[in-house]
């Protein structure tokens, strides 16, 4: 099978976006597009590659993706450094906007103020900061203790104030049906951190169904919000984009479907070698080495060697045309 067949050879150029456009730019004009905006979580450079041979409009730096990447839990263990640097490698990775997960801003004010532009440094397009206490909990664990929504709400302001660009981009997340505290809660700190200023509000459920995340879009449309709504369906995955679009979604993250089918490769590829003595039997099932030197632009640096050298052997004939006058 030829490699691009791999992704039906609809892998876009990494040249194929305007460079003169900011990735924050992208990322406005995608949430504000007609269709839904579609987002895949990802974890490192290749992932980011990855992700983008389908077309979508960004890319999730993902919290639990990065974690897991170090090794560690997804609870507030990774520095903010740590972070953004493996955010930096993301949107270095590919021209696709990056929203990094920064779970609850990695500490007090202070650090939130610098958090910002540290990472509005590092080329991410968006932070998505969420209203839980510090240490943070993954959301599809039980134990959340909500921030006081006054105070998250003052964060809030604070990010935006912090920012440097006009474009760049601040993500409150929603955690009120996340920890139980019900529609009318989720409401309120939805309009509160809308007030302060996010630029686009991540309500969290983690109900099997949509039904939570659609009543509170139609809340928040009936009421004439307009801040934009960003889900992220990793339990209600039955729930198409379509139907969210049609709810008044304007972004679905896809946060961590990939992270989770690549462990599971690894495991049963690993396990299978131990078991058979050799990889032989999973050979057919693993993607070929020249997939890896495609997705990083191997032949790019080809390209540029056989440039080099016809530069060099320009330069010498030059050279010994002068010298051959003289």
């Amino acid at each position: 099978m030829p490699v691009r067949a791999l992704y039906d050879g609809a892998m876009p150029s990494r040249n194929g976006t305007d460079a003169t456009v900011s990735p924050a730019t992208r990322l406005r004009a995608a949430l504000a597009g007609e269709r839904v905006a579609r987002v895949f979580g990802v974890h490192d450079g290749l992932s980011a590659l990855v992700a983008q041979t389908v077309g979508c409009e960004g890319l999730w730096a993902s919290s639990l993706g990065i974690s897991a990447a170090h090794g560690a839990p997804d609870a507030s263990v990774l520095t903010m450094t740590e972070v953004r640097d493996a955010a930096s490698v993301i949107a270095r990775a590919s021209r696709l906007p990056v929203i990094c997960d920064c779970d609850t801003g990695f500490g007090g004010t202070r650090v939130l103020r610098r958090m910002v532009r540290e990472f509005e440094a590092a080329g991410v397009a968006a932070v998505c900061i969420e209203d839980k206490r510090y240490p943070k909990r993954n959301s599809l664990l039980p134990g959340h203790v909500l921030l006081d929504p006054w105070e998250f709400a003052g964060r809030v302001q604070l990010a935006k104030e912090s920012q440097r660009e006009a474009e760049f981009m601040v993500f409150a997340r929603v955690e009120a049906l996340i920890a139980g505290a019900g529609m009318d809660d989720a409401l309120d700190r939805g309009r509160l951190y809308a007030e302060a200023g996010a630029d686009a509000l991540v309500v969290h459920s983690k109900s099997p169904s949509a039904d939570e995340v659609l009543q509170f879009a139609a809340s928040w449309r009936d009421a004439g919000q307009r801040t934009p709504l960003v889900v992220v369906p990793t339990t209600y995955f039955h729930t198409t984009t379509s139907e969210l679009e049609a709810g008044g979604v304007a972004m679905v993250i896809y946060a961590n479907q990939a992270l989770r089918a690549s462990v599971r490769a690894m495991i049963e590829t690993v396990a299978s070698i131990e078991r058979n003595g050799g990889s032989g039997p999973v050979e057919e099932t693993l993607a070929p080495a020249e997939l890896i030197f495609d997705l990083t632009r191997e032949e790019d640096l080809q390209r540029e060697d056989t440039r080099f050298q016809a530069l060099v052997a320009e330069q010498r004939e030059a050279w010994c045309k002068v010298g051959a006058s003289r």
